[in-house]
């Protein structure tokens, strides 16, 4: 657009920049604000500019002053830079099989330096403790660190990335992991984006508990280090709206703006930090660019043309990373030296001294600003868009190279440049030797160091592995559901809603319990907790909701309980995370139950479930309406017949299938136990029916057998010729199936419930090794074969899942066995139907079972086939796994 008056233009800028000048930023930010509030009430349409010029945010002229011995915290920086490249070296000094990372740490050991040394607090009896989610693969500076601090000793060093033999239990893990170090490592992160993902929703629970006053967290932050390249993952930046509309101010994301993804630039045609600074603003945080070094700071205040800001502008990424792979003369002369007003600049500086002008993200100042500007800032989240250097101090051997995030060596006249650069004390001698670099007791460094984190309440990271146990109800708490349902036909899932109520209004732990559901409460029948514990908003309920007449009104409320997280799934997943942690990370055991459509989990948020296992969370998954033939008209995306054995692949999940309520309250009470009373480190997921009908009370004997995942529920009447197990909502059709052979046939069956097949296989490999590993004794027995044993006839399994759900017994199931399961897509149908073209109903279990009964000679094969033409089965139909 033309300038169509010149002269009215330059008298606003005069009158802006007199405003600037004489009444400072505050008040020119406030009237721009209002003359832009004014344009849009008058109906003009108001450019929208998401990003702000390419340099810092803060001025100097309002930096802090950093308040520590910078010598000093210098010396200790360099020794921990260097102990991190050491312990790779050595890890791969004979071979690169360990493999491990230089040059992440190095881009990022300021960041980390400056908030280990001011600003992250450790659990006190004052502070509950700062959570800080660590960049995973940084973790070899964090190992230095802790080396230096005395956590960890050279042994362990040495053993980074060795965790079995001999060096079990002493391992360091190569990435950020729990479950292999319990008392050291608080979140798992290195599957990129679900840190940053989980950390939103633990600063949102941290809320959770200070409304509900469970726990103190109004001084507690969560500070979040996220790689640039890292933010391509969707979960990453999937919920930063979310965290700007429930205000988290306790979160500062930290983004370690290195340039560089895995094999290149990040935004080689771009930059990365306008792009992320547009992002965030428009989700609504409080954004803090950290571009520049305080080396720059006297060649912008000399900028008055704008030339060095149209410069920095100008350039793109690859261009940066370019630049720092060379040297100075290369930045003078393709830098500065493409405008004659810049090249004046820096004429009397050396190349020494332009190369010299650090990022933002490696001057101490500059970050010290940036993290208490974002400590101070109220109302919003914030977040850090730090610039730094990847294998920062690296040179030759992987300094802004694309190369650098796989260099696992460093040639010795590299080694040598950065021992100098970082000024470590290790003579020509032994530097190859790789010696790692420690400070002697009451050495002023040692002193220092110990003194900062003493001040900050101790050491970290460090892990809470128990909190105070809870006491827990037992089985007995669930007694309308031990009894049955009366003659009524109900679902699980309903027996579930009333074991959730009753629990909820426990004494001891109703408090605790963490209802959680992504937006299907009335699909679950869990609409009448809205108005009884409510939904926790921390705005309240500014409206009227449109169903207030009604007895089970939608119900918002600043102290509510349950979390609803919409049509969100991650996020869900993340909050019941926060919640089955809070035990370890804010000494406050919380007892979530996070439902959903059962194919919309593991399936889903199956990284997200890994993580679970690995940060030892507990709590309830449960999975409702579950069964590829229970949800019967959603046909193909709605059906799960494979949640189980996904649930399997993790090794501290305890699965159950169960068919009746009482199956359910053994369970619930039993993970109770486990969970919160031992506080063993598992969690429970439970699949739960829509399906309704009668509920028998609970014969006596059979609580072990529901645990240990089978036992007998109905001997038949006479001799047994066959045995039929079943889970779920298909243990009814078998024991249907038992019915028609009994009356068609004269064959009778005993039949078993199997509420978990996957701790039935566990129960029998861990029978097996055993077995193997001490052949002079006497040989175990599986659970699955001392129930079996001696039961005469082949055995038939069939589940509402994949064959290979029930199939996984298969090799501790004395003689014939025989798997039926849903394999194949999921259908639309009536149940009958669907029961019927998976192959599983009553009708099919019968056939198999006298098949099997042929196959030992027990019956004629004419009799299969006699049953295949009663019961309509046509033999010739298309498999359908493939159909």
């Amino acid at each position: 657009m033309s300038d169509i008056d010149p002269a009215e233009t330059q008298e606003w800028r005069d009158a802006l920049a007199a405003v600037l000048e004489f009444e400072g930023e505050t008040r020119t930010t406030y009237l721009l604000d209002q003359i832009l509030a004014e344009a849009q009430r008058l109906g003009t349409a108001v450019p929208f500019v998401a990003t702000t010029p390419y340099v810092n945010t803060i001025a100097p002229a309002d930096e802090p002053t950093h308040p520590g011995e910078r010598e000093i915290e210098h010396r200790i920086r360099s020794a921990i830079r260097w102990n991190a490249l050491a312990l790779v070296l050595r890890a791969n000094k004979d071979s690169t099989e360990l493999g491990g990372h230089l040059s992440s740490f190095q881009s990022a050991a300021t960041l980390y330096d400056v908030g280990f040394q001011h600003f992250w607090h450790a659990p006190t009896e004052e502070h509950g403790g700062d959570l800080v989610y660590i960049q995973g693969h940084l973790s070899p500076g964090i190992y230095a660190r802790a080396f230096l601090e005395g956590r960890l000793t050279e042994a362990q060093l040495d053993s980074f990335r060795q965790e079995t033999g001999s060096h079990a239990g002493t391992g360091l893990s190569s990435y950020p992991h729990p479950w292999l170090m319990p008392d050291f490592w608080q979140f798992p992160t290195v599957s990129m984006g679900l840190g940053p993902l989980m950390s939103i929703y633990q600063a949102r629970f941290l809320k959770y508990l200070h409304a509900r006053g469970l726990a103190d967290t109004a001084a507690r932050k969560v500070w979040v280090f996220v790689g640039d390249g890292e933010t391509d993952e969707p979960e990453t930046l999937g919920a930063i709206s979310m965290a700007a509309r429930e205000k988290l101010d306790n979160l500062v994301f930290v983004v370690n703006c290195n340039l560089q993804r895995l094999d290149g630039p990040v935004r080689g045609n771009g930059k990365i930090i306008q792009e992320l600074e547009g992002v965030f603003r428009g989700a609504g945080w409080n954004v803090i660019k950290l571009v520049w070094g305080s080396g720059w700071d006297e060649l912008l205040a000399r900028d008055t043309s704008g030339a060095l800001k149209r410069r920095m502008m100008e350039c793109v990424d690859g261009e940066y990373q370019t630049f720092k792979s060379k040297d100075g003369a290369y930045v003078r002369e393709h830098f500065f030296g493409v405008d004659p007003e810049l090249a004046a600049m820096v004429a009397d500086w050396s190349d020494d001294e332009i190369w010299r002008l650090t990022r933002g993200g490696h001057d101490p100042q500059k970050v010290y600003a940036a993290y208490a500007a974002a400590l101070a800032h109220t109302g919003r989240p914030s977040v850090i868009l730090a610039k730094t250097v990847k294998g920062y101090g690296l040179g030759a051997a992987g300094e802004a190279m694309n190369i650098s995030h796989q260099a696992k060596k460093v040639a010795e006249p590299a080694l040598r440049a950065f021992r100098d650069r970082f000024a470590i004390p290790i003579d020509d001698d032994h530097l190859t030797d790789l010696p790692y670099v420690s400070f002697p007791e009451g050495s002023p460094e040692h002193t220092y160091l110990h003194a900062r984190r003493k001040e900050l309440g101790g050491y970290l990271p460090a892990r809470r592995r128990t909190s105070a146990p809870l006491a827990v109800p037992g089985v007995e708490a669930f007694a309308a559901q031990v009894a049955g349902s009366n003659g009524r036909a109900i679902s699980t899932t309903m027996a579930f809603v009333q074991i959730l109520t009753k629990l909820l209004r426990d004494k001891e732990v109703g408090k605790r319990v963490v209802p959680i559901v992504p937006d299907e409460a009335r699909t679950f029948g869990m609409e009448g907790l809205f108005r009884q514990i409510g939904i926790f908003s921390q705005n309240g309920q500014l409206y009227t909701p449109e169903d207030a007449e009604q007895l089970m009104f939608y119900k918002e409320d600043a102290s509510g309980q349950i979390l609803q997280e919409g049509i969100n799934e991650p996020g869900a997943m993340s909050s019941w995370i926060a919640a089955a942690t809070s035990y370890s990370s804010s000494d406050t055991p919380m007892i979530p139950f996070y439902v959903y459509y059962s194919m919309f989990g593991f399936q889903r948020v199956g990284d997200l479930a890994w993580a679970a296992g690995d940060i030892r969370a507990r709590g309830f998954l449960v999975g409702g309406t579950a069964g590829r033939t229970t949800l019967n008209g959603e046909g193909l995306q709605h059906e799960d017949g494979h949640s189980h054995l996904q649930a399997a692949m993790i090794p501290n999940c305890v699965a159950y299938d169960p068919t009746y309520a009482y199956e359910l309250a053994v369970i619930v009470a039993d993970g109770l136990r486990r969970m919160y009373a031992e506080q063993e480190d598992v969690f429970c997921y439970l699949t739960l029916m829509n399906e309704n009908y009668e509920h028998p009370p609970m014969p006596e004997g059979v609580t072990e057998g529901i645990l240990k995942g089978l036992y007998e529920l109905r001997p038949a009447e006479g001799t047994a010729q066959v045995q039929l197990i079943g889970s779920g909502t298909i243990l009814r059709e078998v024991l249907a199936a038992a019915d028609l052979l009994a009356a068609d046939f004269g064959i009778e069956a005993d039949v078993w419930s199997a509420p978990s097949l996957t701790e039935l296989r566990r129960d029998g490999l861990a029978t097996e090794r055993w077995n193997t590993l001490h052949p002079l004794e006497e040989p175990r027995t599986s659970y699955v074969a001392s129930c079996l044993a001696g039961r005469p006839g082949p055995v038939v399994a069939a589940t509402d899942y994949m064959k290979a759900y029930a199939d996984q017994i298969r090799a501790f199931v004395p003689g014939s066995y025989t798997a039926l399961g849903t394999d194949g897509f999921g259908r639309s149908d009536y149940r009958r139907n669907l029961r019927r073209h998976f192959e599983v109903d009553r009708h099919f279990i019968a056939v198999t079972a006298l098949r099997r009964l042929a196959d030992e000679g027990t019956v004629a094969p004419a009799v299969v086939a006699q049953a295949i033409e009663k019961y309509g089965i046509d033999p010739d139909r298309a498999d359908p796994a493939h159909a």
